[in-house]
């Protein structure tokens, strides 16, 4: 096995991980809902803000894009890790016991939340780290076959949700109550969700971390920087092909609440695209700067989507509010924008938080 060296570091990684983090924190700071409500709905602006938000149904947003990212990139990380720990003596029993750890701590912290968001005990399955939990489980497991063995098991997983839908309900596998989704959320958890997430998304979602392998294992391989990128950027085309042309045909609908096979597909090409551009800039053309300040989010990934979804949420919002409203209020500034003065200072503090971690090297991880 190559030896891993900081030489061979993806600084594209860490960037690309910070990024998405930077976007998800935003997001908790309300800085998008401000947005929405400041712009009036037939502005430029309010279409804008739009892609910072869901989706209802057949389409995809920006925001549609960042659990795709946020999958595809713990997939991308885990060859550099794996063999890191296969360099330093790990046996590959330590290495798996690790991962099952990891996976059931994220399979509680996803159930966890579900209770704080609820302010009470409940069984839901809709977090996206409980889907993680699965989708890193199912990837490592697969981590040393060949790469087409890799990429025939994402593709079943794709054919499998399509036949498990268009099986439950042949005439209108797709419709947004009463999918074969929301009959497996009723066995599961006796209910469906509101926003019509469904949980088995951990079948088509896997696809992203196995994905996410594929390519880091090319970038940890011998090839060229160019090859690199040249197969990146064909493997972004042969997803968006498939992916907006089975929406295009009206065979399978872009649909990201439930993660038809077609939005897997097409995001998944979003994913590569991103990866290659990111690689291209900041890998091989050694720009560097502007990144840095993403990174420092990036660094306690798991940790800070958990603080900004809890306690950084629920707190940190109202106790900006008390000094943003009472201080700027005073110039008569309307309050749609003062929510967003608001988003800005929370999300500040947010990064902060990071970037004091960052200084202090303090790196949570699980």
């Amino acid at each position: 096995m190559t030896e891993l060296t900081p030489r061979r570091r993806l600084l594209s990684l860490d960037a690309y991980r910070g990024i998405t983090m930077f976007l998800l924190i935003a997001e908790s700071a309300m800085l998008y809902a401000a947005l929405l409500d400041y712009f009036p709905e037939d502005t430029l602006g309010y279409q804008l803000a739009l892609q910072f938000h869901h989706h209802p149904w057949n389409g995809l947003r920006f925001w549609d894009l960042i659990q795709p990212f946020f999958m595809f990139i713990v997939g991308v990380a885990m060859p550099f890790s794996f063999t890191k720990r296969l360099n330093r003596g790990d046996s590959y029993a330590s290495i798996r016991g690790h991962i099952l750890r990891r996976c059931l701590l994220l399979f509680l912290f996803g159930v966890g939340l579900h209770c704080v968001y609820a302010h009470k005990l409940v069984w839901e399955l809709w977090n996206v780290l409980t889907q993680l939990s699965f989708t890193i489980l199912v990837t490592f497991l697969i981590l040393r076959w060949p790469r087409w063995s890799q990429l025939a098991i994402s593709l079943g997983f794709l054919v499998l949700t399509e036949a498990l839908y268009r099986m439950y309900l042949p005439e209108a596998p797709y419709i947004q109550e009463g999918n074969f989704g929301d009959w497996m959320d009723r066995l599961l958890m006796g209910k469906t969700n509101s926003g019509d997430w469904v949980a088995i998304n951990i079948l088509p979602t896997a696809a992203h971390t196995i994905w996410g392998a594929m390519c880091g294992w090319l970038l940890f391989s011998d090839r060229s920087d160019r090859q690199k990128v040249r197969w990146l950027l064909l493997a972004a085309g042969a997803a968006f092909v498939l992916g907006y042309g089975l929406d295009w045909l009206g065979i399978t609908p872009i649909v990201k609440r439930i993660a038809t096979s077609s939005f897997t597909l097409a995001s998944g090409g979003w994913c590569l695209l991103a990866l290659a551009f990111l690689y291209w800039l900041v890998d091989m053309k050694d720009f560097r700067r502007w990144p840095t300040t993403f990174v420092i989010v990036g660094m306690n990934p798991i940790f800070i989507y958990l603080f900004t979804q809890t306690v950084g949420h629920q707190w940190f919002v109202d106790l900006v509010h008390i000094f943003n409203d009472g201080i700027l209020g005073v110039l008569g500034l309307s309050q749609p924008f003062l929510d967003i003065s608001n988003g800005i200072f929370t999300l500040t503090l947010f990064w902060y938080i990071c970037y004091w971690l960052y200084q202090h090297r303090i790196f949570i991880k699980i």
